[in-house]
């Protein structure tokens, strides 16, 4: 049966593997999306404190500064389960069958571990933070959650794509051209009647 935004489900291990990682990365989406939500309310109070009371919120850069990390990096696997990052679909638009999903297997390893080095270098990173007690510039604020936030994302998004890699694995043995647990590729007129139907609130 067909999951959500051309995510196939069934009853194997790996789309249970699947839908639970789904849900924890959903999580992790609408946590960043709160942070954006906190951003606005904190950037509204700013704009009225310092036009109304001549009162500006002390250290409103160190707070956006801080929280970016969250909002930008906690939806990662989420997209890249939805198959929502951008891409290139020109030349694979044109193969199909066990070779599209090979071609797919092949990005998606190089990605992983490309994913894998960035998780190395940003643990060092909040690594050097924490033990310095780095802080931001104007209110001290310390620089280590945020930081590790990458690192945490990263290793989420990892998950997702060993995932992907067994679903891509299993497409190519089981000669499918419809497999579970990973995005299927979808022609521009499909994207558009879905990106209509979610701006009418179908």
């Amino acid at each position: 049966m067909a999951g959500a935004n051309s995510v196939l489900t069934d009853n194997s291990r790996l789309s249970r593997s699947d839908q639970l990682l789904f849900r924890r990365e959903s999580l992790l989406t609408l946590l960043g999306g709160i942070v954006i939500l906190l951003l606005v309310f904190l950037a509204t109070t700013n704009v009225l404190g310092r036009w109304i009371f001549s009162l500006p919120i002390s250290g409103y850069v160190d707070w956006v500064e801080q929280s970016m990390a969250f909002f930008a990096f906690l939806g990662i696997a989420y997209t890249q389960r939805q198959g929502g990052h951008i891409r290139m679909d020109i030349l694979v638009s044109h193969i199909h069958g066990w070779r599209l999903w090979a071609v797919e297997l092949l990005s998606t390893f190089l990605m992983l571990l490309v994913t894998l080095v960035l998780i190395y270098g940003s643990y060092l990173h909040f690594y050097r933070a924490y033990n310095i007690g780095d802080s931001s510039l104007d209110i001290n604020l310390p620089t280590w959650p945020a930081k590790l936030v990458v690192p945490f994302a990263l290793t989420i998004l990892a998950l997702r794509l060993v995932l992907q890699c067994w679903g891509y694995i299993r497409a190519i043995r089981q000669r499918t051209e419809r497999p579970v647990a990973v995005p299927l590729i979808e022609d521009a007129a499909s994207v558009a009647a879905a990106e209509a139907d979610s701006v009418m609130g179908n």
